[in-house]
């Protein structure tokens, strides 16, 4: 009963993980030319409810696989709970507590992209400077993976059953608690890897689909820590390329490019 449960559970993850990657896949091919240009600017052209509502599919795709772990894990201990006759309490209160860290982030990312967007307006950046700003903030999401801070939170994620002995609580809100904390670490995790894809294209679904795929190896491969230090490696040498060279960032725009000339429509 328990496999047949967590084999349940799972398949569910990943469905929900394949429905939001599709969505997010017919977004952006159902894009018009003007609307790809937004794709590039970090709110995208949405307003706050659409772009959180971006954010939480993107998360569920991006981080439902490696989060999975995780998840089963807790619901294998809340399935022997109940086979001893205690209290019960269903996984999807974990994942909710979980994706309620994500949707506070989301709304924090949301902040910052339309302070970045009106500060560039203000300042009048140039695509050049505007690259290399980026180009700088690949490097530091690079030196982040190399951090203590990183291997600390990523050592809490790698552990399902060390993370179930020291923080477990009981009932309803004791499982809320626990999501969110897990999600705190996740956070810890990823945050970086997630603030690299303004620069790269919030909604790259290239970029996207690396940063899913290290973040799953980091947290589930063996020596998944190397994985992150060698990630770390490639984004500050990325980085540091855009510095030099603005146009190797896929969001570099050059601005007689950035808005149609005057008479002229875009299809």
């Amino acid at each position: 009963m328990l496999t047949l449960q967590r084999n349940i559970i799972l398949a569910l993850l990943i469905a929900a993980a394949a429905v939001a990657w599709a969505l997010l896949v017919r977004q952006q091919i159902g894009m018009g030319a003007g609307m790809r240009m937004d794709m590039y600017s970090p709110t995208m052209g949405m307003t706050a409810a659409l772009f959180l509502a971006v954010w939480l599919i993107m998360m569920i795709a991006m981080m439902f696989p490696a989060a999975a772990p995780m998840i089963l894990t807790f619901h294998q201990v809340q399935s022997g709970k109940r086979g001893r006759g205690q209290a019960f309490v269903s996984t999807w209160v974990f994942v909710a507590g979980y994706m309620l860290v994500w949707a506070a982030t989301g709304v924090l990312a949301f902040a910052g992209a339309a302070g970045a967007e009106m500060l560039a307006a203000y300042a009048g950046l140039s695509a050049a400077t505007a690259a290399r700003i980026g180009g700088a903030l690949l490097m530091i999401a690079g030196a982040y993976q190399l951090s203590p801070l990183k291997d600390l939170c990523l050592a809490k994620c790698r552990t399902p059953i060390g993370f179930i002995l020291t923080s477990w609580r009981d009932g309803r809100w004791g499982a809320v608690r626990m999501g969110l904390q897990h999600g705190l670490f996740c956070l810890g995790c990823c945050w970086l890897l997630f603030f690299a894809l303004f620069p790269l294209g919030i909604m790259n679904i290239a970029a996207m689909a690396v940063v899913t795929l290290l973040v799953f190896a980091e947290k589930t491969f063996p020596h998944g820590e190397w994985i992150a230090k060698v990630s770390g490696v490639a984004l500050l040498l990325y980085g540091a390329a855009v510095l030099v060279f603005p146009q190797a960032l896929p969001t570099f725009q050059p601005m007689d490019t950035m808005m149609p000339m005057d008479g002229m429509t875009m299809n």
